[in-house]
């Protein structure tokens, strides 16, 4: 997943990530192979696709020669990542023709933001489809599977007001168990101009606390060291399930802040939640995205917990999409370029030595200048984001713009800017990763490196990449005999390099979150 992104934010595709083999299946048991495309959010779809279908008595495979069913968990927020699917069904066509007579016919389905969006389309062509299910639609794969086992299509793409599949805990598959995400919400009520997450993932809507609480603490017992609450605007969090906070007064917006809807009283907020999962497990790292700007009110006791617990990464991922106000008006974002930078101050006033920032960006909007354009380029020079992800404008039908704005700026000159916005944002990137040089830092190990099986890899604080030497290393809790670590161990580092993404350094100790908070 994270390749996936960080090769999103270079321009590149990256390749959907193979799921890990099944073990214990049971014999006879039909096998499913997912393929997951696009965002966290789908990785975690993925998880509560295959949780049910193996509820029902599927089994999983990595081997897609094997697989009597194939499902693509699909993105539709840019044309991309749609041709994407069209070019992968073009292979799997070839697979189902050579498929033995002898064997039940291969079954694909296309689940998610994609099914949602083009569901006659993908029934209607070529046939090639057996089974249609948007993202509220999961409970219902068994049926729909079962359907196509006789030779019929079968659709489900109804959206829901109230799904959230919190009493689903899914099937975790992320590698070495070491990170996990856990699902917190669904939908957005944002409606801003470019974006087809309401049309796909419908409205907002939180899952109960305890629901949450309850998945965090299984993952806290199977070993996992990070979690990321995840959602498409985690900090409008609202659990109604408590009747007693069913009448709560509605948070205040940033400065300089607006928003299209009303503003929604009652329920349990984004900060309950953050402390109440911080309290569980002192040496899991807690993370969350994405959230919005306008959801970082300035007494936000969000920010003061981020600053105070230990195991709350101190990493915020703030979405500007432009610098220029004029285009964030267009895209009915609710906030300037002014009331922007002063949240990013407000940031790092609240939190000092807040380690990284990072933000989303779109090249090319409707009506974006060449002026415009700078401005952009002057925010990230201006803000310094440790991590980012950019992209050019993709109109998508049923979005505001679709209906009400030109996509007027030819393609040429949206690749001409990304490619600028690209090389300033690593420039700056690279600036900012060079102040940690010669610093400690904690990492959390995740494996071997990709490129030597002599290093390992893991990430800092701020969500960075962090490559050093597998070494034997002394414990700093433990007066026991040095060690290599291992996947979800703690490791204290003196970073020696740093590029746009990637900071190497050399192991000081194994240690502990707690210690090292401690410590620092």
């Amino acid at each position: 997943l994270r390749h996936f992104l960080r090769a999103a934010a270079a321009g590149q595709p990256g390749p959907p990530p193979e799921p890990p083999p099944e073990p214990g299946s049971a014999p006879g048991a039909s096998k499913v192979y997912l393929e997951t495309y696009g965002c966290q959010m789908n990785v975690n779809d993925t998880e509560i696709a295959w949780t049910i279908l193996q509820k029902n008595g599927y089994a999983r495979t990595k081997e897609l020669d094997e697989a009597d069913v194939v499902l693509l968990v699909t993105c539709s927020v840019r044309e991309k990542a749609e041709q994407a699917i069209w070019n992968r069904l073009q292979h799997l066509k070839a697979l189902k023709a050579r498929r033995p007579q002898a064997r039940a016919p291969l079954r694909i389905g296309i689940l998610g933001c994609m099914a949602e969006r083009l569901k006659e389309e993908i029934l209607h062509r070529e046939k090639l489809v057996d089974v249609v299910a948007g993202p509220d639609a999961y409970r219902d794969l068994p049926r729909l599977l079962a359907v196509a086992e006789s030779g019929q299509q079968a659709a489900n793409v109804l959206l829901s007001l109230d799904e959230t599949y919190a009493d689903i805990l899914p099937v975790q598959t992320s590698a070495g168990g070491t990170t996990a995400f856990v699902s917190i919400m669904r939908g957005c009520d944002n409606m801003c101009s470019y974006c087809i997450v309401p049309f796909t993932r419908g409205r907002e809507r939180s899952r109960p606390i305890t629901s949450i609480l309850q998945e965090v603490r299984m993952l806290s017992d199977q070993g996992v060291k990070e979690v990321t609450l995840l959602g498409q605007n985690v900090n409008s969090f609202r659990d109604l399930s408590e009747v007693q906070f069913q009448s709560a007064a509605a948070p205040g917006l940033s400065r300089g802040f607006s928003t299209v809807y009303k503003a929604k009283q009652g329920g349990l907020r984004f900060a309950h939640l953050l402390d109440q999962v911080s309290r569980i497990d002192p040496e899991m790292r807690i993370r969350f995205t994405s959230p919005h700007p306008k959801d970082f009110p300035d007494e936000a006791s969000v920010l003061q917990l981020i600053q105070e617990r230990h195991n709350i990464c101190k990493q915020l991922h703030l979405p500007a999409q432009s610098g220029s106000t004029r285009v964030l008006e267009a895209m009915r974002r609710g906030y300037t370029r002014e009331a922007y930078l002063e949240l990013v101050h407000h940031v790092r006033e609240s939190i000092p030595g807040v380690l990284s920032l990072s933000s989303d960006f779109i090249a090319g909007f409707c009506g974006e200048t060449e002026e415009d354009h700078q401005q952009t380029v002057s925010l990230l020079r201006e803000v310094r984001y440790n991590i980012g992800f950019l992209f050019a404008y993709s109109m998508r039908q049923k979005t505001r713009a679709h209906h009400r704005l030109q996509d007027d700026v030819p393609a040429d000159v949206k690749k001409r800017r990304l490619e600028q916005l690209i090389a300033t944002f690593r420039e700056e990137a690279a600036r900012a990763n060079a102040a940690l040089v010669g610093q400690a830092q904690l990492v959390l190990v995740e494996g071997p490196s990709k490129r030597s099986a002599s290093e390992l890899c893991g990430r800092n604080d701020g969500n960075i990449k962090v490559i050093f030497p597998d070494a034997e290393l002394e414990d700093a809790a433990d007066c026991g005999a040095p060690g290599r670590a291992q996947p979800g161990d703690y490791v204290m580092v003196k970073v020696t390099s740093a590029s746009s993404q990637t900071l190497r350094a050399v192991p000081l100790c194994r240690t502990t979150l707690s210690r090292a908070a401690a410590c620092h």
